[in-house]
């Protein structure tokens, strides 16, 4: 029964999304396709962590954004005279930091409690401060002063932008490691604040650092893993495609390059689906949710608690950077500014609850389905606020106003459906799958 219902729910899925394709547009459609793969597998990270071990994680905007950050990082192209001008002096001024925290946490664990050891570490990182500053920043002025309008950042290594996304996934579990081991002891709500205080901290690094990001200026021109629609309306074997198929070859290029997205999207998501289906019903996934429903009794038994929390907020993180870096890419640009815990968080945490938690197809469905709704609620919400208001006159203020009104009608069509599910399958549209 339960694969009956997995089929239909999908089936289901793929009717609306051909549906929009046929009554708007199939370039809106495959948008919203690509999006919806995006954001599976981000949901799939965050039931990594919810549905398998309980974890609270609000901090879900803060690893998409280190997986948008590895995409700068690895396939823009690097500034000419950059480096030259201060890259180095930067990246001595991190090498600086770290020396100076590491020296710290030694002297902290070696010397004995007391004034002597509060006396010492203060020092060391006041000193460290003030060396790193006087490194850092002139170097980063001076790579921020390099063609502002254009650049005024270091660039990235030139490198295919596919290689970013296991980056991203990098990048993201690193910071989830470090997270993990300051707040993984801590009750759920506190580890919940902590990590929504982190994210914003990343955020706000991003949005700052213009040598690293260019900041609020935006890093645009990304490269592309797929083709670019002008070069395909002037390739041979493309536009013998376009009149076989009978379409417009300028049309159907922008339509093939989304087709393209999709399939690597496609390959990305059936993998992380495959891990994740196999780490649950393995003896580790088996032992991850013994550890939810009692972790009490689970640490009776020996088993390291709070490690194998470790162990699960890493992976969950590492598969958020993956589909951060995805994004990134598919937008072409590094937005730092658009990183907000709406998009990051809430929606991605309704399409966890919404699908049901704890069943890796379910956060898969729960993505298509509320991205296809965030989207369409607006043009859904136009379509029935003209038929709700077509008696009314034409100059009719209610009327107005109520059209008007459509263009906000997406929170509360995420209330609705969030609602309705609890209300009438509470554990999810489909529910987790009893051991």
């Amino acid at each position: 029964m339960a694969l009956n219902r997995n089929v239909v729910y999908f089936a289901i899925m793929a009717i609306m999304l051909i549906g929009v394709g046929m009554f708007q547009s199939w370039n809106v459609s495959l948008s919203i396709l690509n999006l919806c793969l995006i954001s599976a597998i981000m949901a799939l990270g965050v039931n990594i962590q919810w549905g398998y071990a309980g974890l609270f994680n609000v901090g879900i905007m803060g690893f998409a954004a280190l997986g948008g950050l590895a995409a700068v990082l690895v396939a823009m192209p690097p500034v000419e005279g950059a480096w030259a001008a201060g890259g180095w002096g930067a990246m001595g001024g991190i090498a600086l930091v770290i020396l100076s925290i590491s020296l710290a946490v030694v002297t902290y664990q070696r010397m004995a409690a007391g004034r002597f050891r509060a006396i010492a570490v203060t020092a060391i990182c006041i000193i460290g401060f003030f060396i790193t500053r006087a490194v850092f920043g002139p170097a980063t002025e001076a790579i921020e002063d390099i063609n502002p309008a254009l650049s005024g950042y270091l660039g990235g290594l030139g490198l295919p932008i596919v290689l970013a996304w296991p980056v991203g996934g990098l990048f993201a579990g690193i910071a989830a490691w470090v997270i993990g081991k300051i707040t993984l002891g801590l009750r759920s709500d506190y580890l919940a604040i902590a990590t929504l205080g982190i994210s914003e901290i990343i955020i706000a690094v991003l949005k700052h650092e213009d040598w690293m990001t260019r900041g609020v200026k935006n890093v645009i021109g990304m490269p592309r893993p797929v083709p670019y629609e002008v070069n395909l309306q002037t390739t041979e074997w493309f536009l013998s495609l376009s009149n076989t198929l009978g379409a417009d070859p300028v049309g159907f290029s922008s339509i093939f390059v989304k087709i393209c997205y999709a399939s690597l999207f496609i390959i990305v998501l059936l993998i992380v689906l495959w891990l994740s289906e196999t780490a649950l019903k393995s003896p580790w996934g088996r032992m991850m949710r013994a550890i939810r429903d009692n972790e009490v009794s689970a640490n009776a038994m020996g088993k390291n608690v709070t490690k194998r929390h470790l162990q699960v907020f890493v992976l969950g993180s590492v598969v958020v950077g993956i589909a951060g870096a995805m994004l990134t890419t598919l937008d072409g640009q590094l937005t730092p500014t658009a990183y907000q815990p709406l998009r990051f968080t809430f929606l991605i945490w309704i399409m966890v609850i919404v699908g049901g938690s704890g069943n890796n197809w379910g956060a898969v469905l729960g993505g298509f389905v509320i991205w296809f709704f965030w989207i369409e609620a607006e043009p859904l919400g136009l379509l029935l606020m003209n038929v709700i208001t077509s008696g009314m006159a034409e100059d009719s203020g209610l009327r107005a106003h109520l059209i008007g009104s459509a263009a906000h009608m997406r929170l509360m069509t995420m209330g609705i459906i969030l609602l309705l599910v609890l209300r009438f399958s509470p554990r999810g549209l489909l529910p987790e799958k009893s051991a």
